[in-house]
Order: C-alpha cells, then structure tokens, then sequence
C-alpha cells in the first residue's frame, strides 16, 4: 500500500512540475501596459454639499403632483472615482459627476502622495472634467490615442478604484462602438460611445480604458444597470474628450457648438406621412433663419442619417453628437432629401452668437435664450417660451429656494404682477427693476414639470 502512495505522489509532482513549464519565459503584453499606464492614474476623493430632500420618498411624491420639493437641507456629501495624468503640467481628466459640486477634492497617486487638486473645468452635458495639481513633483503621463480607429475585438483595460478598492485592473474586448445609452438621471442620451466587457463597477468613473499599447481610447463612464445585464461598461471616446481639454484648461469652460435645427425621431407614421424615403434618422421640422445648418443648404423635410460618418439613428442622438465638436469646427452632414443623399459641409456656431445670455447675476441667477437645441434636448414644443438658467449663485435666495441649472423660467411675478419671460431682454428689464423686500416668484419648466418658487427678496 505504501508502495503504490508514494508511486502516486510521484505521478503527481511530475504532472504539477510539468504543468510549471508551460510558457515558462512568457510575459502577458497587459503587464507591461499596466507598469506603464498605473502611475499616471489617480483616486479622486470630492467632497461637498448639496441640497437634499428631508425625506426622499415624500419629496417624489411632491415632485410628481406639484412640483420640486421645497422641504431640503443642505448635506454633505463624499464622491470617489477615479481619473488620469494627461499632461505634465498636472492636468487630470475625469467625469463631470465625479467632481460636481465638489468644495475639495484630494488625488492620491499609485505611490500613495496624495494632493489637493483644483477644479479647472468641465462639462456636465458632455460629462468631463479637467482638474490640476500644482507640486514640483515629476508626475507621470499617460498617453493619449486615437479612439477614431478602435476595432470590434482589440484588447481593452481598465483601470480604476471600483468600490474603494484601488488600482484594480480589468480586461476585455472592445466589445462595440457608437453606442447610445440613457443618461442615469433620465435627461438625454450619451451616445458615441465605445462599449467593452472589461469589468468597469462603481468608482471607476473618470479612468482609462486602454489599449494593447497603453494609450487612452476612452474615459470610463458608465455601466448598465444590473438587472439588465452584467459587465457591460461603456466609455467617453478619448478623441473627443481632446477636442474640449485646451478649451477647459485655457476658459475653464467649452464653446458649445450649434446647428440650428428643430428636429423629431423618424417614425413609421411620420415616414408614411411625409413619403420619407428612410426608417431611421432625425427629421428636420425647421431651420432656424441664418444658423450653420440654414447657411449649408440644409432644408425642412431632411432627415439627417450621418455625421463624419457616423450613422444617426435618431434626434437624441444627433443633440449628442453635436454637442460633442467645438464651435468653429466643419462637420460633413449626409441628409436624405426625397431618397437621395446629399453631403453638406457645415461650420458649426458658437450657441452664444445665437442665444443671448446675462453678463451679470440677476436674483442670483445668469440666463440665457432658448435655442433648437434646447427644444431638441428637452423635447419640448416648438413655441415653448422662457429663459433656461445657467449659473445659480452661492447664497442666493434663488438657490435657496432650489432652482437649478437648466430650469426654464417661463414666468415672473413681481408683488402680485406677472411677465412671461420670452428671452434675455425680458427677464433683464424685469428683474433689474426689483427693490430689497419686493416679492419674487418664477413659474418653472424641469423634467416635464411646471413649478411654482417664491422669496422675498433681501439683495442677496
């Protein structure tokens, strides 16, 4: 019996001992991608306040019948994600949502330094965000790539800090591009984005998704929800986040771009309708007189089906793509007019040329005019009138009373006495008008919803 254990034993060690040769010299190429690309990557901690319901399940109750909920308190909050050293200088990119709102924010480096970083600028319809460490340090850099030509099927890593736990790394495959998914809070579309099966959880917003050469091909964004599916990450294409650094670095802001069209999903009805040609596509209803689109020769009744040959599936997805180029760029836009396609060569505007908007705070508040892409956005009806918010001042009663950026005032009510506000020069004359103990009021468009907010005005 002893004879045959140890025989065993034997057999075993030399099975175990064959199986520790196979490829004994070989080095996985992802190694080597993450020894180069790791350093340059951070854990971003932001903390801040916010506004927030006293009790979440009666403030959407409120919200569904009456309006935004005024019961809220003012909480701090702590958000972690992750972003990536792009330039020498200390520039880090990032998501928007990772740093909104954000009074300070802390990177700490793979070698556990750790370093106060100032908000520069960023987007939260595009979702990035630029931030910069000032230290006499040498910092690493990661490289940036081209996200314009990724294949179905390359090699795709992430990096990140999912759930707190830091500098994890993850592998997969491009798994598909040009995706469009709903944004979490319901308002809009991301589309054009790059979608992987690399592992990508809570906490690895902002990071790179690399490539076989350790380059950045997209900022890790979003993943879907749970019950639909299980890792499936989705990326911000890295060329387009390139588009926009200089201009966060140089303004702290972008330049949005503007086409000028009014436009609505092609549908069957619609198609059998107006005898269109195409089953998918953004139909334009009408052009706004003198924009880029009215000067290119783009007419109502085109569908536009592409951008820089990108294929447009529908009119969310055209506001997303727009939004992605700067003013001043020229786009090629293919419209299908009667069943033939026709390209146009369009130089996108800057949507301030086209929407005026308040130098100066008013009640707290900078607005501006609103403009088709608005319409579009929010699928509001062509003749909607108001001004949509910009910037809400710190301390205001405007802020008090929690209007938010991206409201639409439609209404003003000065001491029992109302205006509509059909643009800038109306909300200007009215409000510069108003004295220290005048009574305030706006009636309010957001997410489907008017509202009623009113204060007493103490010049804050």
């Amino acid at each position: 019996m002893k004879k045959i254990v140890i025989a065993m034993t034997a057999v075993l060690l030399m099975v175990v001992s064959s199986f520790a040769f196979v490829n004994p010299n070989y080095v996985s190429p992802v190694v080597n991608v993450v020894k180069e690309a790791a350093p340059a990557v951070v854990n971003i901690e932001a903390v801040g306040h916010k506004q927030a319901s006293v009790d979440p399940f009666f403030e959407d109750f409120y919200k569904r019948f009456f309006g935004e909920s005024p019961w809220t308190q003012d909480r701090e909050f702590k958000a972690l994600g992750t972003g990536f050293i792009f330039d020498k200088r200390g520039y880090i990119l990032t998501n928007y949502h990772v740093v909104e709102n954000a009074d300070e924010i802390t990177v700490t480096t793979l070698e556990g330094k750790k370093y106060k970083a100032k908000y520069v600028g960023g987007d939260s319809d595009l979702d990035i965000a630029v931030l910069q460490v000032n230290t006499k340090d040498e910092l690493p850099v990661i490289e940036l790539g081209d996200s314009d030509n990724i294949q179905i099927g390359e090699w795709a890593i992430a990096i990140g800090n999912p759930l707190g736990f830091k500098h994890t790394v993850t592998l997969g495959v491009v798994s598909a591009v040009h995706r469009k998914i709903p944004k979490p809070d319901g308002n809009g579309a991301y589309a054009d984005l790059i979608q992987t099966d690399a592992a990508i959880n809570p906490g690895n917003s902002g990071g790179p998704l690399l490539n076989i050469h350790a380059q950045v091909i997209g900022i890790n964004t979003a993943i879907v929800n749970p019950t639909q599916g299980q890792n499936l990450g989705f990326a911000i294409p890295i060329n387009f986040a390139k588009r926009f650094a200089e201009s966060l670095i140089n303004t702290g802001k972008v330049s949005k771009a503007y086409l000028g069209v009014y436009i609505q999903n092609v549908t069957e009805s619609l198609a059998k309708t107006f005898g269109l040609k195409v089953t998918k596509g953004a139909f334009v209803s009408d052009i706004e007189k003198g924009s880029p689109a009215d000067k290119a020769g783009i007419k109502p009744g085109d569908v536009i089906v592409k951008i820089d040959n990108k294929e447009i599936d529908s009119a969310d997805e055209l506001v997303y793509i727009v939004k992605t180029y700067p003013a001043g760029q020229s786009i090629n836009v293919v419209v299908n007019r009667k069943g033939k396609e026709i390209t146009y060569t369009v130089t996108l505007a800057e949507r301030e040329e086209f929407a005026k908007a308040t130098e100066n705070y008013y009640l707290g508040l900078k607005v501006r005019d609103l403009t088709p892409e608005d319409i579009n956005e929010l699928k509001l009806p062509k003749d909607m009138y108001g001004v949509r918010v910009e910037d809400v001042k710190e301390g205001s009663e405007a802020q008090y009373v929690n209007i938010k950026k991206g409201d639409i005032i439609m209404e003003m009510y000065v001491n029992g006495k109302g205006e509509k506000m059909r643009s800038v020069k109306d909300f200007q004359k009215l409000a510069s008008k108003i004295k220290k103990g005048d009574y305030v009021g706006f009636i309010i468009y957001r997410d489907g919803y008017r509202a009623s907010v009113y204060f007493t005005y103490m010049g804050r």
